[in-house]
């Protein structure tokens, strides 16, 4: 089937696991099942057994009810969209799933005892399915972390074919090198008629634009990637999918904004017609005043509790080379105000003077400069980069609202001299301690992928998001991977 032209936005369709990969969905999927209902199982085996040690009496007909919630647990999952295959290792879209599912069978128990004067003993919606939703989302979250494991191995992939013009399927690829856990491999591509003879690193070029749904019926691909491809209209891109439904492969459309996502995007019906609406991103108001507060009572906690080790590192600084402990260092935050970072010293004391010497050494492709073997680091101060311990300090920026405990990069104001337009856009929010950069490939990543992830959560902020990026920082920063 030849695929017609026009304009269009950037699309991505996603199949539906079949062929080999459905092999290991099912599987996986039936281990989720037993698994959830085992944790059901445990949570009512402990809330019946503590009751009988507590000496109470417990008639046959709780012992029923107690066993059928058990029964009814893996079917309350299923209605919150937990056995949903594209949720598979993905954590938040999993984990909310879990939650809805949970949390509508206890009100569902709940007010149908109310509504008929069942007398329910409240050990099982106050004790047992709490007890079972937190002990399955923590096998979840077990689960989830195997699954990326095997899929850094190369295992439970999906064979990906790759539509588009050269850089936007090479950004494709990097990416999906760069993350294997979302469980995608480009296994080959096709490209406009008069661009069949391009490099693609390694990617073998099967076909024109034309030739997509022949393709992933030789290659038994399990999803199609189509990228920035001015000439598939909507037309085209309609007659693909209605060709590519016997091989069960599932459209998904995503919007030419490639940093926008989540609750900003939903789509309305006009005049007969879907119509993207996009909203404006929130950086003032009540969230930013919850996100201010979130920050300041964080890094006050935070100080109280690191007051001890901090004063140690401090120390220990001090001891093995000449020089104060702390560092100052002008850097640029929001909306282009200047403050002072405070950070652990982990370089000689006059390592900007010794700067210049190594400009020829940066290997860093932006405006950054950064050597991953940097003479004038101490030994102390390589051990305090590797996990980050530097950063500790800045919790007194936090506190004193210069900084954000999560946000783009704090950078140095020659690097903002030499900023464009749309990175600027970055100083729109308070820097931060960590952001996705940190949990993303810290010091590994390139120039433009530091710059693409800090526009991204500017995008895309939330409290729910900064709560990830927290929690992925602990085990980035433990590991530590990307650092110097």
């Amino acid at each position: 089937m030849r695929v017609g032209t026009g304009e269009s936005a950037v699309v991505l369709l996603e199949a539906v696991p079949r062929r080999a990969s459905s092999i290991w969905t099912r599987a996986y999927l039936r281990l989720l099942l037993s698994g959830d209902t085992m944790c059901a199982l445990f949570a009512c085996v402990c809330v019946l057994g503590v009751r009988l040690i507590a000496g109470a009496y417990i008639p046959a007909a709780e012992y029923v009810l107690g066993f059928g919630l058990v029964a009814a647990w893996p079917l309350a999952l299923m209605m919150g969209g937990a056995y949903r295959q594209r949720a598979n290792g993905e954590g938040t879209e999993e984990f909310k799933a879990v939650f809805n599912g949970g949390a509508g069978l206890m009100a569902a128990v709940a007010i149908m005892a109310y509504a008929t004067q069942t007398v329910i003993a409240r050990s099982f919606v106050m004790a047992m399915l709490p007890l079972a939703l937190l002990a399955t989302l923590y096998y979840r979250y077990r689960m989830r972390k195997r699954l990326h494991r095997r899929r850094a191995a190369g295992d439970y992939m999906r064979q990906v074919i790759a539509v588009g013009h050269r850089e936007s399927i090479l950004d494709l690829v990097l990416q999906f090198r760069r993350q294997p856990y979302h469980g995608m491999r480009v296994v080959g591509a096709c490209l406009p008629d008069h661009a069949m003879d391009v490099d693609l690193d390694g990617i073998p070029v099967l076909g024109s634009f034309g030739d997509v749904a022949s393709v992933v019926e030789r290659e038994r691909a399990d999803a199609v990637a189509v990228l920035a491809c001015p000439e598939l209209d909507g037309a085209a891109l309609r007659r693909l999918a209605w060709s590519l439904e016997t091989a069960r492969t599932d459209l998904f459309v995503a919007p030419a904004l490639l940093d926008v996502a989540g609750p900003r995007i939903s789509i309305r019906p006009v005049a007969g017609m879907p119509l993207l609406h996009v909203e404006h991103p929130e950086f003032n108001g009540s969230r930013q005043f919850v996100k201010a507060v979130f920050d300041r009572m964080g890094a006050g906690i935070a100080l109280l509790v690191l007051a001890l080790p901090l004063l140690v590192l401090a120390l220990v600084i001090r001891l093995t080379s000449p020089g104060g402990a702390l560092f100052h260092q002008v850097r640029v935050g929001r909306d282009g105000k200047e403050f002072r970072v405070v950070k652990f010293r982990t370089m000689v004391v006059d390592a900007e003077r010794l700067k210049g010497a190594l400009l020829e050494e940066n290997e860093f492709d932006g405006v950054l400069f950064k050597i991953r073997n940097d003479p004038r680091i101490t030994r102390v101060g390589a051990f305090l980069r590797k996990y980050s311990l530097d950063e500790l300090p800045q919790l007194l920026n936090v506190l004193r609202g210069e900084m954000s405990l999560v946000g783009p990069r704090p950078p140095l104001p020659e690097e903002v001299g030499k900023y464009g337009a749309d990175v600027r856009r970055r100083l729109v929010v308070k820097p931060g301690m960590t952001g996705l950069w940190q949990v993303s490939g810290r010091s590994d990543l390139t120039w433009e992928e530091s710059v693409r992830l800090d526009l991204r959560y500017v995008e895309n902020w939330s409290l729910i998001l900064d709560l990830q990026i927290l929690w992925k920082t602990w085990s980035v920063v433990t590991r530590g991977e990307g650092a110097y």
